[in-house]
């Protein structure tokens, strides 16, 4: 072999050597970054750590919050507040009432025909509208005029057969689903918005008094006869149906639960005891905190970003506006720290709320091989294409350890109210059945969510759990208001309209 061939076949060798060797760089590189990654979701895995041991504790410190918040005001992160409602739908409610529910970025207008005991439900008609965000964090008389435009619309729609009579005025139960001050069962002043709402205007000012002059200024003859939250419509839902349900826990946008409390167990009630000896508590629970929360770095980011800083924390960690965007806030850390989706972190990924729930839902649900529908999330809204299926496989598995610590703790604030109700135990020779109503499109749609709360539930309680029951009821938030307009009526007898 000639000079020049040897020489050839040196600098073929050496550069197979050097190609192989930064081969094998690059394999030790992104080996390295995968593990980087890997230790990321571990050591996120560990800080969501909800033993049962911390769920009891989780559980202990939501029954002290609730004895708190009813001693006196301001006495707890739980609001505790007084509903005025101390007499819950039997089921002899008759006639036609409305029903507004706003609790969230879409709101719905119903028509309900209750027929007494024998016929219930005759009819009930509804309409969902979407809030134009600009109206989110826009002024009090736009968003109240919208809804009553809406409103006034939905109206115009009644059938014949349905119609009032002209000395007969519309009632309507306003379910508004964010912290009000009650001052009756028809007034209440607004504390502050959640759920992406921000309009300073409306904070401090009666929300039946806002509504009513928009429905005036649109030209609708309509008295708000109860203000409610989704909660406590929920409720009044659930007992219309069943007489054991002695609680009501939303979980979907935000997350609040309300119950059943006797009314000498409220110290700070100082009005005549109701003739029911019963006042339904709505305890405001997104914003209780304990130092059992197991909160991480991406939670305590989310919430000094957020519109309320310092507030809502337990919502923040278990309701659907939360749960996707945590999501993406640790995929973010993984691809700025350890190249999770390659050298360039991609671009969407940087957009706060980019990741809704629903598409954490999708993508923890995809029981597909190759888990296309994770690809497809990525694809569709991350821009994201050239995932590889053990990448695929980490982000399901983030979506499991973001969705179970929300549940399971969603458990402990349940078995919170089941002991400040002395619901938590078995008591000789008794049988009481506690019956929860649970609404909201992360409970419902969520099933993964749901199924792992409601094991929790069984976990924790024991054999108790046998008597507790978790039932849900469909837009019971919807009925449950215009059951409680009926039952708040300004007219002694309801007509059959």
């Amino acid at each position: 072999m000639g000079k020049v061939a040897v020489g050839a076949a040196v600098v073929c060798a050496a550069a197979v050597c050097a190609a192989a060797a930064l081969v094998v760089r690059h394999r030790m590189k992104s080996s390295g970054k995968w593990a980087q990654a890997l230790s990321i979701l571990r050591e996120f895995e560990e800080k969501c750590g909800t033993p049962i041991s911390k769920l009891k504790q989780v559980a202990d410190a939501m029954t002290v919050e609730m004895h708190a918040g009813l001693a006196s005001e301001g006495g707890s992160k739980l609001k505790m507040i007084i509903s005025y409602v101390d007499n819950l739908p039997t089921g002899d409610e008759k006639g036609l009432f409305y029903a507004l529910d706003l609790g969230g970025t879409n709101f719905r207008v119903l028509r309900v025909h209750l027929g007494g005991k024998e016929h219930r439900v005759v009819k009930q008609e509804f309409e969902e509208v979407s809030i134009p965000p600009h109206l989110m964090t826009g002024s009090s008389d736009a968003l109240f005029d919208f809804i009553a435009s809406a409103l006034a619309k939905f109206v115009a729609t009644e059938s014949d057969g349905l119609h009032f009579s002209p000395d007969r005025q519309r009632e309507l139960g306003f379910t508004f689903s964010f912290p009000v001050r009650q001052t009756s069962i028809s007034s209440g002043t607004l504390i502050k918005w959640t759920k992406g709402f921000s309009i300073d205007d409306t904070v401090g000012q009666d929300v039946v008094g806002e509504l009513t002059k928009a429905m005036e200024r649109v030209g609708l003859d309509m008295r708000v006869t109860a203000l409610v939250n989704d909660t406590i419509g929920t409720l009044a839902g659930g007992r219309y149906h069943n007489p054991d349900v002695v609680a009501a826990v939303i979980l979907g946008t935000g997350t609040n639960a309300a119950y059943v409390e006797r009314a000498h167990a409220i110290p700070k009630w100082h009005g005549l005891l109701p003739k029911s000896g019963d006042m339904v508590i709505n305890m405001e629970w997104g914003n209780f905190r304990s130092s059992h929360l197991p909160l991480t770095e991406y939670d305590e980011a989310l919430d000094a970003e957020s519109l309320n800083p310092g507030e809502q924390i337990f919502e923040k960690i278990i309701s659907g506006m939360y749960l996707g965007e945590i999501v993406r806030r640790v995929l973010c850390k993984m691809a700025e720290e350890a190249a999770f989706f390659g050298d360039t972190v991609p671009a969407k990924l940087k957009i706060p709320f980019i990741l809704r729930t629903p598409h954490m839902s999708a993508m923890h649900h995809d029981t597909s091989p190759d888990l296309k529908i994770v690809a497809t999330k990525l694809k569709d809204i991350l821009e994201i294409s050239n995932s590889s299926l053990r990448m695929r496989k980490v982000i399901v598995e983030l979506c499991d350890i973001v969705a179970s610590r929300g549940a399971r703790l969603s458990a402990a604030g349940i078995v919170g109210i089941l002991k400040k109700t002395g619901r938590d135990a078995v008591k000789d020779g008794e049988k009481q059945k506690s019956v929860v109503s649970l609404d909201g499109g992360l409970y419902e749609h969520y099933t993964k969510f749901r199924t792992c709360m409601e094991d929790t539930l069984v976990e924790m309680l024991g054999d108790v759990s046998n008597n507790i029951v978790i039932e849900h009821s469909n837009d019971g938030s919807g009925i449950g208001a215009a059951l409680l307009a009926a039952s708040h009526s300004q007219y002694t007898e309801a007509d059959e309209s």
